[in-house]
């Protein structure tokens, strides 16, 4: 599209209407340049039955899950949350105050979904798969978290829906953020610090260490045990499979007309990766236009090095939790059994990637790069000082790499166009603030490598 030279004058935030929330999700398998590889059963390494999933996971999200449509209808019932409980639009600013302190010649914009009620982008897919489930008769959801904020979602869903809610929350996490657990719990989920006493994956990993800081693993594994013992019970997964990010996908959709509004067309995207939802939410929409040779934006997608499933794991099939409970998919991963440590950044504390993403790095349409916490959280409290919003912890990695990317064309005297989302606020993040304030913070390398040491299965 045609780009001005600057956006409007004097415009630094770019508002949409309730009218202009997406009324489809975009789908990315079809435009893949290759197709995702299909989980496997370990036992005998064959593709599982997509049918066998509905046991795990409600029917709808199961097709959706394998749906080569190019676009999937949003439920009218899940619009209106989105909008009404949601808060759908979100806002987008362009960072004037970080562009002149830095005196560099990009524009910085930031997609921030920190509006939302639990304060993150976790409740567009938490409000859609709280719906699906509730439309098929179950009655209790059960989940993982790491920084609390998937877990919050999850939670505010199941009082919008009526539909009961019980979280594992990473050990480590639970102690790190009392006040996340107290939001859960505000919204009537019941919540458990992983490993728990309450499954037997937990109680094994325990009785190794009684003070285990847990991982987005091991919360799995939990969540699905529960599961599996109760059948009006189902999982619900905040990143990771093709569902998830597709119910994202409303934040890139809506960013497109807010870019569009402010006359600019990114040539550098940024999201923080987990497992790939809030950056896949952002981006997916954009990568297409590269996907179909319409444009040449960049894609930095960032993770902690403490994790570094992207930038040092491998691209193999593997268990998506530690317990090895859940079929092998193929993605880059450190291996199900690497004990991560425990970063402040806790949701993204997991061993592998999203298989869509997958795909995306094998093809150089996304590049990934990895920071310690430390200069994560310098960027972070730089960025609190000039734009007034403490991002959160995850979020601060992708701010880290706006301003090392803008640093870079001041250098090169380039104006480029670089967004990122900032996908949540850190206001019940501030341990990690006080940490790195009194200089407490520690970073971590990753232990063991190479990281993968054995197959599955």
């Amino acid at each position: 599209m045609a780009r001005r030279d600057v956006a409007p004058m004097g415009l630094t935030r770019f508002d949409l209407s309730p009218n202009d929330v997406p009324t489809s999700w975009y789908n990315i398998l079809p435009d893949l340049p290759e197709p995702v590889p299909p989980p496997l059963d370990p036992k005998t390494g064959k593709p599982v039955d997509p049918n066998v999933l509905t046991r795990l996971f409600a029917k709808a999200l199961v097709q959706q899950e394998i749906s080569m449509e190019p676009y999937i209808q949003i439920p009218p019932e899940v619009r209106k949350a989105l909008i009404e409980f949601g808060r759908r639009p979100t806002p987008l600013f362009r960072a004037v105050n970080l562009e002149r302190y830095l005196n560099t010649p990009a524009e910085i914009y930031y997609k921030y979904e920190g509006v939302t009620p639990t304060g993150s982008h976790k409740i567009n897919t938490a409000l859609a798969q709280a719906y699906y489930n509730k439309s098929e008769g179950i009655e209790r959801l059960v989940t993982e978290t790491g920084a609390g904020q998937w877990g919050s979602a999850l939670a505010a869903a199941g009082a919008y829906f009526s539909i009961k809610v019980r979280v594992y929350m990473t050990r480590s996490s639970y102690k790190q953020k009392p006040y996340r657990r107290t939001l859960m719990e505000l919204f009537g989920a019941e919540v458990y610090p992983s490993p728990s006493d309450r499954t037997s994956v937990g109680r094994r990993f325990l009785k190794e260490d009684p003070e285990h800081p847990g991982s987005l693993g091991i919360a799995i594994s939990e969540a699905i045990e529960d599961v599996l013992g109760d059948e009006k019970a189902r999982y619900s997964l905040g990143s990771v499979l093709n569902h998830v990010l597709l119910h994202q996908t409303v934040v890139g959709l809506e960013a497109r007309k807010q870019l569009e509004e402010a006359g600019v067309y990114p040539d550098i995207m940024i999201g923080a990766v987990g497992g790939g939802s809030n950056f896949a939410g952002f981006t997916y929409p954009f990568i297409r236009d590269r996907l179909k040779g319409s444009s040449n934006t960049r894609f930095i997608a960032v993770e902690p090095k403490a994790s570094p499933s992207m930038t040092r794991g491998v691209y193999t099939y593997d268990y998506g939790d530690t317990a090895g409970l859940t079929p092998l998919i193929k993605m880059h991963t450190v291996g199900h059994e690497y004990k991560v440590p425990p970063i402040h950044a806790a949701g993204l504390r997991y061993h592998g990637i999203a298989p869509t993403l997958s795909i995306l790095i094998n093809h150089k349409i996304v590049e990934p790069i990895a920071y310690h916490q430390t200069e994560v959280f310098a960027a972070a409290s730089l960025f609190t000082k000039l734009e007034g919003i403490v991002p959160a912890p995850e979020s601060a990695h992708a701010v880290k790499a706006a301003i090392d990317l803008a640093l870079k064309a001041k250098e090169e005297g380039k104006r480029v166009v670089i967004a990122f989302n900032l996908s949540g606020h850190g206001f019940l993040d501030l341990q990690g603030y006080r940490e790195y304030l009194d200089g407490a913070l520690e970073d971590y390398e990753p232990r063991d490598l190479p990281i993968y040491r054995s197959k599955p299965g």
